[in-house]
């Protein structure tokens, strides 16, 4: 059962001034719950253990990927394949952050791995910003939190240039180099989650700037520029690598070439597309039989089992759906997604409160597990989930 906080809501005027705009669903209802959930300190730390140890695990399964050409089978579009073995080869190409999606770790119940949001994740400002903003605004010890996300991002930013753990060197290394950041114009939440990284880079000593999607200019020879034609080395998108592949064939020629001739880095790299696919748990559980983090998973349904069905690139819940063991569908989302390619995954009951509400914890990874936060909602999570953030019982 999940243990739960009532907290006072921050004021909305207070989440707009820090550009927090998307603080309301298209219901009407508040999307940053007003509760927090308590987890012990035993509980955070073995999020975090979790974390560390399953990321570990991608790494040694992409190689496996690259060694055995097993992009098929992960949903990859064939264009993406080549500067996805490119940014693999070289150290340079630094994977920013990402978050793990976890069952249990709650009241007892083991943590197993659902996904890797790798290449685009959400909630960076919510698990990074809001929940402490929430927990200081009732007079909680922000201390009390597993989220030292903001600080955890900024050294990362640094380790772009140090390829090192150890980032005290950072300012004898860096030599001006500057990020352009960007987002899809009309989508607030998008382009402010962008430019709360954004910040967090300028905090760590970059020269950054923010140009729109459609505005940013690529020269294979050159590099990347922004609307008024200044050149960047570094590019930050949100904007997912196999939708650049599926819409944006031209554009990924332009971009492969660039990191050919060594004028660009991208953020994350396009080795998060990898990562990022649900097409890795299947190949995570051959790799890794015995782990106690990772669910049954196959390319085909499970037998004799409950399991999730779900598409490789799907996102928000998505062309989800549910069978009981007996291979009947329990539950189903629609969504865009009904014809890539399907992954099969053991089902396991996500922690709920009082109410029945159902709630997965997010952690996110920045070189180490960095911050905890939660979402609540239904039996498929989906766009109209809450934000829950959490405290650490004392």
């Amino acid at each position: 059962m999940i243990n739960l906080r009532k907290v006072e809501p921050l004021p909305k005027s207070a989440l707009e001034e820090i550009g927090f705009y998307w603080h309301t669903d298209i219901d009407n209802s508040d999307y940053i719950a007003d509760s927090m959930v308590e987890v012990t300190e035993a509980e955070a730390e073995a999020y975090y253990n979790a974390a560390n140890e399953i990321y570990d695990m991608f790494v040694e399964a992409g190689q496996y990927v690259i060694d055995n050409n097993l992009f098929h089978e992960l949903g990859i579009p064939f264009n993406l394949v080549e500067l996805i073995k490119l940014s693999w080869e070289s150290d340079v190409h630094w994977h920013l952050y990402g978050r793990f999606d976890f069952a249990g770790g709650i009241d007892g119940a083991p943590i197993k791995l659902l996904e890797f949001n790798a290449d685009t994740p959400t909630a960076v400002f919510e698990t990074g910003v809001i929940q402490w903003a929430l927990a200081r605004h009732n007079g909680l010890d922000t201390a009390s939190q597993f989220n030292n996300l903001y600080e955890a991002l900024k050294a990362n930013f640094k380790r772009l240039i140090t390829l090192d753990e150890d980032v005290s060197d950072f300012e004898e290394r860096y030599e001006g180099w500057r990020i352009l950041f960007s987002a899809v114009r009309g989508n607030k939440e998008e382009e402010n989650t962008v430019k709360f990284l954004q910040q967090v880079a300028h905090e760590a000593g970059w020269v950054t700037g923010f140009t729109y999607m459609d505005e940013v200019g690529f020269d294979p020879n050159h590099g990347v520029f922004d609307e008024d034609g200044e050149r960047y080395e570094f590019w930050f998108k949100l904007y997912p690598w196999e939708d650049i592949a599926v819409n944006e064939g031209g554009l990924l020629a332009q971009l492969t070439d660039m990191v050919k001739n060594q004028t660009s880095i991208f953020l994350n790299p396009a080795y998060a597309a990898m990562f990022h696919s649900k097409g890795m748990l299947p190949i995570l559980k051959k790799l890794f039989p015995n782990s106690p983090y990772l669910l049954d998973a196959s390319f085909e349904p499970l037998k004799g089992k409950a399991y999730v069905e779900k598409k490789c690139f799907s996102r928000e819940g998505e062309n989800v759906k549910i069978f009981d063991s007996n291979g009947n569908l329990t539950h189903e989302n629609g969504g865009n997604y009904a014809n890539s390619k399907s992954v099969y995954q053991e089902f396991v009951e996500l922690p709920k409160d009082a109410d029945g509400a159902h709630y997965q914890a997010g952690v996110f990874f920045a070189y180490e597990g960095a911050g905890l936060g939660f979402r609540k909602g239904g039996a498929i999570l989906d766009n109209m989930s809450k934000f829950v953030g959490h405290i650490i019982k004392q």
